[in-house]
Formats: C-alpha cells, structure tokens, sequence
C-alpha cells in the first residue's frame, strides 16, 4: 500500500506540475502574441480563454489534492472549502464551454471557405469575445448563486451527510440543491459535449470530401506527404476525443461517487487524478497541434546564428 500510496502522490505531483507550467507558458504565449500584433486571432483568443479555465481548475484542485496527498489533511476552513469547490465547478463549467465553442467555431469556419464566404472569418472577432464573456458571466452568477445557498446550508443545524475532499470536508447539499445543481450545470454540460461532437464530426466530414475533391489534382510528390486535410483532421480527432474521453470518464466516475456513495480510496483517487487529466495534458495537445515550441524554438535558434554573425 505504501508503494501506491507513494504512486499517487508522484502522479498528483506531475500532473499539477505539467498542468502548471504548460497553461502558463501558453497564456504567456498569447499575451506576447497579443502584445506584439495588438490583436489575437479568433481561434487564439478561445485557446487562452480555454487555457485560463484550465489553469483555474489546476490551481483550485490540483495544488489542495497535492497537498493532501502528501500528508497536509483538513488545512482549509468550512468557507475556503465552499469557494473551492465552486471555483473548481466553475472552471470545468468554462473549460467545457469553451471547448465546445472552439469546435463550432472551427467548423463554421470551414463551411465558410466551403461556401466561399471567407469575409465571416474576419468579422467573427467580435462575436467570439461577446460569446467568452457571456460564457464566464452565465457561470460565475450561477457558481456564485449556489455558493451563496450553500453557505447559507452550512450553517443549519440540520446536517444529513458530510462529504471528505481530503484537503477540506463540509456538509452535503440537499435533494432539491442537487436537482437544481443537475438542471443548471450538468445538463448544459452534457449538451455542449454532444454540440462539440456533432461540430467536430461534421467538420472531419468536410475535410475529408474536400480532399477527396483536390486528391486527383495533385501531384504524385505532394500526395507523397500527409495532406493539410489529413493534418488538420487528425489535430482535431486527437484534440476534441482527448477532451471527451478524459471529461467524460471523469463524469462518469463522480456519478458513481455521489449516486452510490462509493467512497473506495481508489475510486476518489482515480476520479480526482482523471477530472486533472485534461487541463493537466491539454496544453501538450495544443502545443503539437500548433508547433509553438518548435517555432519559438527555431526562432531562438535563429536569433543566436545571427548575434554570433554580427
């Protein structure tokens, strides 16, 4: 037991350092990009937005599970617990909905250059800023507003269940706060995956009929390579079936958690190490799915061959 005991925690670790780092770097990333050209590009404003929900979850659920993993038991109060699991609740919330809007907004842009209608991409700036925050806004008054009812239940006196987290504990919500919790945020939740699938799928679709079109006009020296269709539906696949496949099996896990009240130290571990997995890896996707490192890297290279020219 000591072995996975030890094995948890080294995972806890690496997964709150990767995700540390990685979203960071990337939200750096943006901001000198910003900085530099004083405007972002649709599909770049949704990654930071994505990358800022995802370094929300990391900080509010990956550092108090580090901790606790390695010994530091109970250290947030009745209050903090609450904050924190409503700021957990609300990066999820953020980080699902913004994926699904990358996605939609990937395939309405390809259904565009499909229709020829390329001006949509330039005038879409706008609406995708109006999107993030009406995104953020409809979340955080709905985290705040449960926030506001829990607190207001921590204090009565009728208390029917408390729920372990490991860093903190605090009494469970009632019946009618868990309805209300399912029709608010669960349900969304499972619309936009579905929404996110169906666009993804959709667009895979197009990109595969476009290349069938364009495969009899190329060359034998080009068709030699991977195709931009190829490329570009093989990022989205590895992207949109790393989110599903993580969030969803997370889902799943914390249904068995709160419906069976199955408390098993591996089913908690598991389900906590596995809700970390996508804002922990996510940025590695991204980083292969735009070639950041490597570019900044070249460019690195690049600068110090021409100091030592000069």
């Amino acid at each position: 037991m000591d072995f996975w005991i030890m094995a948890i925690r080294i995972t806890f670790l690496s997964q709150t350092t990767t995700g540390i780092l990685g979203n960071f770097f990337l939200m750096f990333y943006y901001v000198v990009l910003y900085y530099r050209a004083c405007t972002l590009k649709p599909t770049d404003l949704i990654l930071m937005n994505l990358m800022t929900a995802n370094a929300i979850i990391i900080l509010s659920s990956g550092v108090p599970h580090t901790l606790a993993a390695f010994g530091l038991k109970q250290f947030v109060s009745d209050s903090g617990c609450l904050f924190l699991l409503n700021i957990q609740s609300l990066g999820r919330s953020v980080s699902i909905g913004t994926t699904c809007l990358l996605s939609v907004f990937q395939a309405v842009t390809i259904q565009s250059r499909e229709s020829c209608l390329k001006y949509n991409k330039v005038k879409s700036i706008n609406p995708i800023g109006c999107f993030i925050s009406l995104l953020w806004v409809f979340y955080m008054l709905i985290h705040f507003t449960f926030f506001l009812y829990s607190s207001i239940k921590l204090n009565s006196k009728n208390v029917t269940q408390k729920r372990d987290y490991g860093y903190c504990s605090i009494v469970g919500p009632e019946d009618i706060s868990d309805s209300l919790y399912t029709s608010l945020v669960v349900c969304p939740e499972v619309f936009l995956s579905v929404l996110m699938a169906r666009s993804s799928g959709s667009m895979i679709g197009i990109l595969y009929r476009h290349k069938q079109r364009v495969q009899q006009i190329r060359s034998t020296q080009s068709s030699s390579r991977m195709s931009p269709e190829s490329r570009a539906t093989q990022n989205i696949l590895v992207l949109v079936s790393t989110f599903l496949g993580f969030y969803t099996l997370s889902s799943v896990l914390r249904g068995c958690i709160a419906f069976f009240h199955n408390h098993n130290w591996w089913l908690v571990n598991i389900t906590r190490l596995t809700s970390l997995c996508f804002p922990s890896f996510g940025p590695i996707v991204l980083m292969n799915h735009h070639s950041i490192v490597y570019r900044l890297s070249f460019k690195w290279i690049r600068n110090k061959i021409n100091l030592i020219l000069l």
